[in-house]
């Protein structure tokens, strides 16, 4: 059995808290008076830097103690949220996930950032440290010591606190920097030790505290805790009781001031928890978190379930026994069920791929003096989480484009009558058995005839090379391909395009360009939904077998008689009077073996295109397992993957969006035959 590390999960916890975090800090941004959003930022450092203590990462506690305390001093009003202190926030974000992942590592820069962030918070004087010392004044503020008085606060912890990780000598020391203290210990609920539960905390505190108005700070302490604890607090009208002067850490749990119970006090209703009530509510757990390499294991397996299956279900086809046949098709039914709960599983919403481009964006709209809003829908468009995982690179690159490329400057569009601020819109929509995800900026759009130029230059293609207005725009996809007129830190080198093609086409999926002079450019990425199992059908073509991608089949139909397979004007069919090219893929194969009398076309699209494709005949439907081609045959377009059949032998997968491509009129990668012009 695998025990995770404990380090582990909190670094794990640590990054989702600092995305939420530098995405809230980014909505703050754009609406500094939004009180909500402050308070989260307050929650999000409050819980890393008490887990970052509990988990022995005492820097990271250290330095997100001085970051909570100013946006502590933003939450109470005594200071503005402004693009300053946005700025200086992300960029402590930025060492606090430095100090987590590299805890062994000396991380300099974090006293810079933090006299940044007094200078900003309260115009230059450095923000106290916190009192270690339970003589020092409260940390929450009072205006004056005058004013403090001593309040009585007294707490049961619930009782399943323990098994979720609250360390109660924690909660203590945090009381104790509030001010003068003493702490008392409540042993009333002690029950006997024949029936005691080690893992409920049965022990209450009484706390009694010098302070202004300690309510604030309280409630910070037991976020996580107080609607399910017992709490009150009073204050006292009594003399002040002497107050202690040693650390909490000094005093055995068993010794705390063994005083008399203190008398019951009053409860706000919100916070009550009747007494008698030991069982811990134990809520069943919406989520679990699973390690990413347990699921490419699950799915593995599933794999090699659907191949036994699908070699179970033809022995049982040639069998007369009906017991195996029932058998097999019982198998069958269960291997689809767990084989679309297993793709489920791994299916991811985009958004939180997203996510991480706003920074990117604020960032570089700052390095390119552009002021840039960015646009995302589709976030909860699902694609496997292989694909989110290699879709960050091409994206980062197609924004960067965008950005510098593609938007100009604000006096340019000022003077072409655009608003100064340009906007970048990332959006993901489902299309068919495809995902499409599309960067589109408002910008000048291509230049094709410095595209064409630029590629004479680099000798892509000759002066009197022919190319369509998509094949012109492709060659930015070419290594070593750029338009810029000088090398900046963001672009110049040609090196980025390239790496966009690259990944695609790995990924079996297509780029699209469009772009409109003076109004913007989009590109649209069209990937498949899952690189893992889908539903195929099986066809043959001459002697061998192909699957095409169920999800891409529009329908089938029998190719008409009287069509020959040389005939001229006739390289397209009449399906409900639409006129759809068709491709022979025995003249595509190069088959050799005799074509059947009654030839099948089935119809597939990709985007927007269609195509029929001639085959010989249609075998039925298969679950097909994807298995990568190697890269001696990464060259070889017409497939995208193979499969074993329940025989044992391999039939090659289809890549339906290049067939599509190539079937299309404007293509020359066939020649089909009676192309009119």
């Amino acid at each position: 059995m695998n025990v995770s590390d404990p380090t582990d999960t909190f670094r794990q916890e640590a990054r989702e808290l600092l995305e939420q975090l530098e995405a809230g800090l980014l909505d703050l941004e754009q609406d500094p008076a939004n009180s909500d959003l402050i308070n989260f930022a307050f929650r999000a450092l409050h819980t890393i830097k008490g887990s970052g203590a509990m988990f022995g990462f005492t820097r990271v506690a250290e330095f997100v103690h001085e970051f909570e305390t100013a946006f502590d001093r933003v939450r109470k009003g005594q200071s503005a949220a402004n693009k300053a202190l946005i700025e200086v926030a992300l960029n402590a974000k930025d060492h606090i996930h430095r100090l987590i992942e590299e805890p062994d590592t000396e991380v300099s820069g974090g006293e810079d950032i933090l006299a940044a962030l007094r200078i900003i918070v309260d115009g230059g004087t450095p923000a106290p440290s916190v009192p270690q010392s339970a003589e020092t004044p409260p940390v929450s503020g009072a205006s004056a010591p005058d004013i403090a008085k001593w309040w009585r606060l007294v707490f049961y912890l619930p009782a399943d606190c323990l098994a979720f990780g609250t360390n109660p000598v924690l909660l203590l020391e945090e009381l104790s920097e509030l001010g003068p203290h003493k702490i008392t210990a409540l042993t009333d609920r002690i029950p006997d030790l024949d029936v005691l539960d080690p893992e409920i905390p049965h022990i209450g505190w009484q706390v009694d505290i010098e302070h202004a108005d300690p309510a604030a700070a309280i409630d910070d302490i037991f976020m996580f805790l107080r609607d399910s604890m017992e709490l009150s607090l009073s204050p006292l009208e009594d003399a002040a009781p002497e107050p202690q002067t040693i650390a909490i850490e000094d005093v055995p749990a068993a010794t705390v001031l063994p005083e008399a119970p203190a008398a019951p006090v009053a409860m706000p209703p919100k916070r009550a928890r009747a007494a008698e009530k030991t069982e811990p509510d134990r809520t069943a757990a919406t989520s679990l978190r699973v390690p990413a390499e347990r699921l490419d294991e699950l799915m593995d397996r599933v794999g090699e379930l659907v191949i036994a299956q699908a070699r179970l279900t033809q022995i049982a086809a040639l069998s007369s026994d009906t017991a195996l046949k029932t058998i097999a098709e019982e198998l069958e039914r269960l291997s689809s069920g767990l084989r679309d709960t297993s793709m489920g599983i791994r299916m991811v919403p985009i958004g939180s791929l997203f996510g991480r481009f706003r920074r990117l964006v604020h960032d570089l709209s700052g390095e390119l003096g552009k002021p840039i809003e960015f646009v995302t829908s589709g976030e909860d468009t699902e694609l496997d989480k292989t694909m989110i995982e290699r879709l960050a690179d091409p994206l980062v690159h197609l924004i960067r484009n965008a950005m510098d490329h593609g938007l100009e400057s604000a006096e340019a569009r000022a003077a072409s009558g655009k608003p100064a601020k340009g906007t970048v819109r990332l959006s993901a929509v489902y299309s068919g058995a495809e995902v499409a995800i599309s960067v589109s900026d408002d910008g000048a759009g291509l230049d094709a005839s410095r595209i064409r130029a630029k590629a004479e230059e680099n000798g892509l293609i000759t002066s009197d090379t022919k190319l369509t207005e998509q094949e012109l725009y492709h060659l930015i996809f070419a290594p070593g391909f750029s338009t810029a007129k000088e090398v900046t830190s963001l672009s110049g080198r040609g090196v980025g395009m390239d790496v966009v093609k690259l990944t695609i086409d790995g990924l079996r999926g297509t780029i699209d360009l469009s772009t409109v002079p003076g109004q913007g450019t989009t590109a649209t990425l069209r990937l498949p939904l899952t690189l893992a199992i889908i539903d195929g059908m099986l066809v043959r073509v001459g002697n061998g077998r192909y699957t095409i991608p169920l999800a891409a089949v529009e329908e089938c139909v029998e190719l008409p008689e009287g069509i020959e397979a040389h005939a001229k004007g006739r390289n397209f069919l009449d399906i409900r009077g639409s006129l759809v090219p068709y491709l022979r893929l025995r003249e595509v194969f190069g088959t050799s073996a005799p074509p059947e009398p009654f030839q099948k076309v089935v119809i597939v699209s990709s985007g927007d295109g269609r195509v029929g494709l001639v085959v010989d005949q249609i075998i039925g439907n298969n679950q097909t397992v994807i298995k990568q081609l190697s890269k001696l045959h990464s060259s070889i377009k017409s497939f995208s993957g193979a499969t074993i059949l329940g025989d044992g032998t391999v039939a090659l997968i289809l890549d339906t969006a290049h067939l599509v491509a190539s079937g299309q009129p404007q293509s020359d990668s066939y020649s089909l035959s009676g192309r009119a012009a």
